[in-house]
């Protein structure tokens, strides 16, 4: 009977453990959905822009009040957990606090420990305060109703109640409150039990301590639908982001090869190449559904923290437009989940299902709001690229639809007429020197 607590301790915990690793299996099979994309260059860059970025945070504190609380939080939070790692051993082998044997160093950790606690507490009610009574506009855009704006909320409930539970199992820990030692903000907790008989007191402390481990695992488990994916996914984001300069484009190769075979006045157009040198050319021209991007733009939307940085800095969205690039990444993970589904319900097979991103998802007035200016690109504090996602769109409806706007349509057939994107024949094209 005494190993009955263990027993169930253990089957809790390969449950949570399981259930992760199956959800963490699914994401990963959803991000190779993407195109195949080399990003191998530059490692010790990438690995740099992965210790600033993710780890460091560098991006976050160019908002100071947003950054510095999302920094106290984000620490304190993985420090504190590093105690899970005793309440498991605590659990599975019946001890109680078995790293106390360190001595006064166990003392000087979890007194850390409850400070952390203490500051997430309150960095996390000024959090909520900023976004439900301050109501900062950019957590109340269009996009941010239903789900988005409940699981913003979720995770701060979730992080207030499993603080309280790591203060109140301290306070009510009689062995380690007699310890004297790392008891810094629990020592103030402790009176409101004092009145509670020893039994009612153990019993509580016994309840925290279940809560607390039951509640990280299923926060674990919850990070798979919720935003704060990017707690695990920051750090491969920023190691495989985009390396080139911002205004830098990409080139579809086979497009590249035939614009330099125009362009070789000694090139055979109607010679025939080796087998061996013949580039496939690509099934689709850009991108219409999910399966048309590339694998690091699908760890991007998975990554995406739903924040509202690129949003409030897009010029498009200032103005009144309908873009909203926080929106586009929110679609496409959508869309993402959506096909993912598709194929779990049919054996590993994708099956059409008559939907597809563009259209059913993001409109075209919105990928055209776009002025590729990449300001989202530079806001956001954890490297995704929305402006890919909307290249790539409209790439497609371009090469494959022929579906430019009018005034576009206009410029391209002038640059192939005239070589300038104005109405002017190409010999009066430097008449404006003689004015």
């Amino acid at each position: 009977m005494d190993y009955i607590p263990n027993i169930l301790f253990a089957i809790t915990l390969v449950i949570g453990i399981g259930y992760f690793v199956k959800n963490i299996r699914k994401l990963i099979r959803n991000i190779k959905l993407g195109q195949d994309v080399d990003v191998s260059d530059k490692k010790s860059q990438r690995w740099r822009n992965m210790a600033l970025i993710a780890l460091g945070q560098s991006k976050m504190v160019r908002r100071p009040v947003a950054g510095i609380l999302h920094i106290v939080v984000y620490v304190g939070f993985i420090i504190i957990n590093i105690e899970v790692l005793e309440i498991i051993i605590d659990g599975l082998f019946g001890t109680h606090r078995i790293f106390s044997g360190i001595g006064n160093l166990y003392g000087i950790l979890i007194g850390s420990f409850e400070i952390l606690a203490a500051l997430v507490l309150a960095s996390v009610i000024l959090f909520w305060i900023r976004r439900m009574i301050l109501r900062i506009p950019r957590f109340w855009n269009e996009e941010m109703t239903k789900w988005p704006k409940n699981d913003a909320l979720n995770i701060l409930y979730f992080e207030m109640v499993l603080m309280s539970l790591f203060l109140i199992m301290n306070a009510t820990d009689v062995i380690f409150q007699e310890m004297n030692s790392g008891n810094i903000i629990s020592q103030f907790v402790a009176p409101w039990f004092e009145n509670f008989s020893d039994s009612t007191i153990h019993l509580i402390e016994r309840g925290a301590w279940w809560l607390h481990i039951i509640g990280i695992l299923i926060f674990l488990n919850y990070l798979y639908f919720s935003k704060h994916l990017h707690i695990l996914l920051a750090f491969p984001n920023t190691f495989y982001a985009n390396l080139k300069p911002k205004g830098e484009l990409n080139n579809l190769e086979a497009v590249t090869k035939e614009v330099l075979l125009m362009m070789d006045p000694n090139a055979d157009p109607f010679a025939a190449t080796d087998e061996g040198d013949h580039e496939e050319v690509p099934a689709k021209f850009g991108a219409s559904d999910v399966q048309d991007l590339n694998w690091v733009q699908l760890l991007n939307v998975y990554t995406c923290t739903e924040c509202g940085r690129c949003t409030s800095q897009c010029p498009a969205n200032l103005t009144g437009k309908k873009l909203s690039p926080r929106k586009i990444m929110m679609d496409t993970r959508d869309r993402l989940e959506e096909v993912g589904k598709n194929i779990d319900s049919n054996n590993g097979e994708f099956k059409d299902d008559g939907k597809q991103l563009l259209d059913d998802y993001i409109t075209r007035e919105e990928l055209w709001a776009c002025t590729s200016c990449n300001a989202c690109v530079e806001a956001c504090p954890v490297s995704i690229n929305p402006l890919s996602i909307i290249l790539d769109m409209r790439r497609y409806l371009v090469m494959e639809q022929s579906a430019a706007p009018t005034e576009l349509n206009n410029m391209m057939t002038n640059i192939e007429n005239n070589g300038a994107p104005w109405p002017y024949n190409q010999m009066d094209r430097l008449n404006w020197k003689n004015e």
